[in-house]
């Protein structure tokens, strides 16, 4: 099998998360996340947000808490803005618009929404003959593996709440935002600026899971009805919560996703100095760098990615890097992309 540069999940779990399920697995727990671990993790979670009487849920993957939440708080004529790459536009087979509500988008730079571009959207939907944009949606870090700035979510932030938008943000990647040099956020920063936002276990090395955090308290009524209704109320919901407890108890969350970060600065590091250029700016640990099509081809049949762009006689292709990227399969993929 071709070692992967695909994604970020090709591995099981970190040790230390397989550990927190041997400390626990021959205990009986209360069903659907009433136990006492989602109770432990819950705590943790609010208090490495600073946001303490925040509701926290956690649920199986992203695309689903992305569907509850989004579904749970609009009405039927109301509609989404997002990034044209935004996951929930172009890799969720149409879940949202599933549920009754139309994505609006806009093309963004380097994958991100600035206020203008939500407000184009809003001058563009006048009346009762159009939906009604409501909430924005946007993901830290992006689809481009670029991050928000402070000032950059902050200004997203105020226009949402001075033109009664609802704010959202996709966090499968929140962590490796978090930890990366090109961003001063911090997590106190997003859930104060934030509405709702999802903490991403499943890419950050947990066996799957991820932790939906709701700050706002318009969005919290009968929220665990609707995560029955649309599948996600787990009966082990303990299964996730002692992994969200592992990776807060002792910083190993924060570890893990700056290791990630560090093995593809490496990897571009490396690619830069074989002379290739990038589509966007590398910032966390999605690169995507633009290589000759004859030498992406020639590099497919040695590892596994995906092409993210065909230009004529160029393709940009995306490399992810995890906690568990292995240090030599990295130089081994330099070497031969010199030796190619």
């Amino acid at each position: 099998m071709k070692y992967s540069f695909k994604n970020d999940y090709s591995e099981m779990a970190h040790p230390r998360i397989l550990d927190a399920f041997s400390a626990v697995q021959a205990k009986q727990f209360e069903g659907y996340g009433l136990d006492e671990h989602s109770a432990e993790a819950t705590a943790l979670i609010r208090k490495k947000v600073n946001a303490l009487s925040a509701d926290v849920h956690f649920i199986a993957g992203g695309t689903h808490a992305n569907l509850v939440v989004i579904s749970s708080i609009l009405r039927p004529h109301e509609a989404v803005i997002a990034a044209e790459s935004g996951h929930i536009f172009v890799h969720e087979a149409g879940s949202i618009e599933a549920t009754g509500h139309k994505i609006c988008t806009r093309v963004g730079i380097n994958g991100k929404l600035s206020a203008g571009d939500i407000e184009s959207v809003i001058l563009e939907h006048s009346d009762e003959h159009m939906v009604k944009p409501r909430l924005v949606y946007l993901s830290l870090s992006t689809e481009c593996g670029t991050v928000y700035t402070k000032a950059e979510l902050s200004a997203v932030s105020k226009y949402c709440r001075d033109n009664n938008l609802y704010l959202y943000i996709d966090g499968a990647r929140l962590g490796n935002a978090i930890n990366s040099p090109a961003c001063d956020l911090s997590y106190s920063d997003v859930s104060e600026l934030a509405d709702a936002f999802f903490i991403g276990g499943t890419k950050n090395g947990a066996l799957f899971g991820e932790a939906i955090v709701i700050c706002n308290d318009a969005m919290k009524k009968d929220f665990r009805f609707h995560l029955k209704q649309r599948g996600a109320l787990l009966s082990k919901g303990a299964a996730i919560a002692v992994q969200f407890s592992a990776f807060f108890k002792d910083g190993l969350y924060n570890e893990l996703a700056s290791l990630a970060n560090q093995k593809a600065r490496k990897l571009a590091d490396g690619i830069m100095a074989s002379g290739f250029e990038f589509l966007f700016p590398v910032e966390t640990n999605m690169i995507i760098p633009i290589l000759p099509t004859e030498v992406a081809e020639r590099m497919h049949k040695l590892y596994g990615f995906y092409d993210w762009k065909v230009f004529c006689d160029k393709t940009a292709v995306r490399l992810l890097t995890s906690w568990a990227t292995r240090e030599d399969k990295i130089d081994k993929f330099l070497a031969d992309l010199n030796s190619v």
